[in-house]
């Protein structure tokens, strides 16, 4: 058994136990630096002394030598002042491998691991942040898949960024709709000081509820079992095959919709709302934000599953805010594929094994390239309908692309299967034609990242282009650090949000956009986990269950969370996010430079009215024909909107501050 070195701290005196070397170190550095361990690691009782890995000479060492991981660990104890967040620094070479070499470290039991690159030289890293008991705590260095040399260990007390002093308000749409500026000013105002309660709901035909209504074509009326009758619109009447009359839709006094299933001969409706109502019935509130899916918009299959008058109620009835996701299927064989026609669903995916070639999307007078036009034409028509309702959406396109590809594996999906040059590009594409093509300017962009290796930042598409990032949470089952050996994962990932932080130099807020197991809020706040919300995947009809299934969520811990200060609901959004802090935050305001004719896009018609004012026609004037944001409107600000009309590289000004 290697022997225990803990370092006291105190106000006289501290000692760190070294092998048998017993070292006096400064008080006042410890206590102005915050480390609570120090040492060369060739010190470590129970370490070989190595200054050589075999034949490679790695000069420029400290002290007598190093420690190089063979099958051999690195074992000590650590004495922790208080619980809490640690940093942990290490001196290291790694000559085994170019790709870089996965490192694992065990923290009281814990695997945490991160991807060592290639360095003949000693350098310093930062192997991560982790959270420490208060009193001692068992660290081990293992090989596993490593096999690098450590110099040197420090650990220190972990001083966390303030998460708003690098991230922006600021939509990356210049474009964007008031109602989106005003929803990012919330978000931002949320970030690192609370957690939005989230959850996505099913989408397509999901939750269906089969009931005993009928159409009585003799009566002329819907009625079920029990004698209540519902009404109906006398356009929805239609004739089967064989002659028998129905109706598509009865609407109960609610506005329950109940739809006619053709296969079955019977209404039934989905209840989207399920784990809303759980949510209502376990804890006493719903999420601030309700996640919806535009998957049932695909050219392949079109179906009305009521996305968009859902998100509309969600928003302006509910007061919640909306998140998309976007599982578009593509035909599995484009050959198998007519454009504009149906295909049936068991011939597409959404998935690489297909041999849609993302690249051919953006490369005209290609089979992909038209298909993948009528994709976002089809998803433009549903978003443009949000915009005209004043209804902003966190919207996750092309979610999850890197897959396991960063690590040595593959895309779990078609958008993803070709790399991060072709992804990132596809991004760009898909936000440039809903843009510039359809005017759509009511997106909060947030885009999926891992944190595999090193190379799983390449898919970050950029600042120009995403506003959020997002992380997809599936570890309910492995990889624990909740420091329990049963029930659901409540691990905050915290490693993993800081990780994600540094992908984007801090510049973009981050969240959990979809989990299993909700982390519990001990976990999220005591290791600064600074999610901007979270969002549990839906219940499966037999399994998995996200929500309500023990397996996946702590019930305690779920109520808890739901019902303590740090986390938002739908009942504690503010009245009017929409227009949060406009009026008081510079370059948001309830017009678009250039606007005259205030439809939230500009045009040639908006030219003509400017004009027409110049010429002092009677066209009355607005604050959007100041387009240089000078303070007067002149024939500079027509020339200005002209240059941008055409195409040329000019911006439309709000006024300067």
């Amino acid at each position: 058994m290697s022997r225990s070195f803990k370092k006291i701290l105190s106000a006289v005196t501290a000692t760190v136990l070294l092998g048998s070397t017993m070292v006096l170190p400064s008080v006042t550095s410890a206590e102005s630096t915050g480390v609570i361990f120090e040492s060369e690691v060739e010190k470590i009782d129970g370490v070989d002394n190595w200054t050589s890995i075999y034949e490679t000479q790695l000069p420029g060492y400290s002290g007598d030598g190093f420690a190089y991981l063979t099958n051999k660990s690195i074992k000590f104890t650590v004495e922790a002042p208080e619980e809490g967040l640690y940093q942990f620094d290490v001196r290291y070479a790694q000559i085994l491998s170019t790709e870089g070499r996965l490192q694992t470290i065990v923290i009281n039991g814990s695997e945490y691991s991160k991807v060592f690159a290639y360095t003949d030289k000693w350098v310093d890293a930062e192997f991560g942040k982790f959270r420490l008991k208060k009193g001692e705590n068992e660290i081990e260095l293992i090989s596993k898949y490593g096999y690098a040399a450590f110099d040197k260990i420090t650990i220190k007390k972990a001083v966390m960024p303030d998460l708003k002093a690098t991230a922006t308000a600021v939509p990356c749409d210049k474009k964007a709709t008031k109602e989106a500026k005003g929803l990012m000013n919330y978000l931002y105002d949320v970030y690192g000081t609370g957690v939005l309660s989230g959850q996505q709901t099913i989408y397509g035909g999901g939750h269906k509820i089969t009931t005993t209504i009928r159409y009585d074509a003799e009566k002329d009326i819907c009625v079920d079992q029990s004698g209540k009758q519902y009404s109906f619109d006398e356009a929805d009447k239609s004739v089967a095959d064989d002659g028998s009359k129905f109706v598509w839709k009865c609407v109960d006094e609610n506005g329950q919709v109940y739809s006619y299933d053709t296969q079955n001969r019977n209404y039934n409706y989905c209840e989207y709302d399920r784990e809303l109502k759980y949510l209502k019935e376990t804890v006493g509130d719903m999420p601030a934000i309700q996640g919806f899916d535009f998957g049932a918009n695909c050219p392949c299959y079109q179906w009305d599953d009521g996305i968009v008058e859902r998100m509309i109620d969600w928003t302006n009835n509910k007061n919640g805010i909306c998140t998309a996701s976007w599982h578009i299927n593509v035909p599995t064989t484009m050959a198998d594929y007519t454009l504009g026609e149906p295909l049936d669903f068991s011939k597409t995916t959404y998935t690489e094994k297909c041999d849609f070639s993302p690249s051919k999307a953006m490369e005209k007078g290609t089979p992909e390239y038209d298909y993948w036009q009528l994709c976002i034409k089809n998803l433009a028509e549903q978003l443009a309908k949000l915009q005209d309702a004043g209804v902003p959406v966190i919207f996750r396109p092309l979610h999850e692309a890197d897959g396991n590809y960063s690590n040595g594996g593959v895309s779990w999906f078609w958008w993803g299967k070709e790399g991060p040059e072709v992804y990132n590009k596809l991004w760009k594409n898909l936000q440039t034609e809903l843009q510039d093509t359809y005017g759509i300017h009511n997106l909060i962009w947030a885009q999926n990242l891992y944190t595999w290796s090193d190379k799983s930042v390449e898919w970050y598409s950029g600042e120009d282009y995403v506003d959020i990032i997002g992380y997809d949470k599936y570890n309910t089952q492995y990889n624990r650090h909740d420091g329990k050996q049963s029930g659901p994962n409540l691990d905050a990932e915290s490693g993993i949000f800081w990780n994600l932080y540094d992908s984007a130099e801090g510049k973009k807020m981050i969240a959990m956009t979809e989990n299993d197991s909700i982390p519990s809020l001990d976990n999220i706040t005591i290791e600064k986990a600074g999610w901007l919300y979270f969002c549990p995947w839906y219940d499966e009809e037999s399994s998995p269950k996200f929500l309500s299934g023990e397996d996946y969520q702590d019930i305690d811990e779920l109520k808890k969370i739901y019902k303590s200060d740090y986390c938002i609901t739908l009942t504690e959004l503010p009245k009017d996010w929409k227009n949060y802090k406009l009026s008081d935050t510079p370059g948001n305001y309830d017009y678009i430079p250039g606007d005259i004719d205030g439809n939230k896009s500009v045009n040639i018609v908006d030219y003509i009215l400017l004009k027409n004012y110049l010429l002092n026609t009677g066209t009355k004037k607005t604050d959007a024909h100041d387009t240089n944001g000078d303070g007067t409107v002149n024939v500079l600000d027509l020339v200005l909107l002209k240059k941008y009309l055409i195409g040329m590289d000019v911006e439309l000004s709000y006024p300067k501050n």
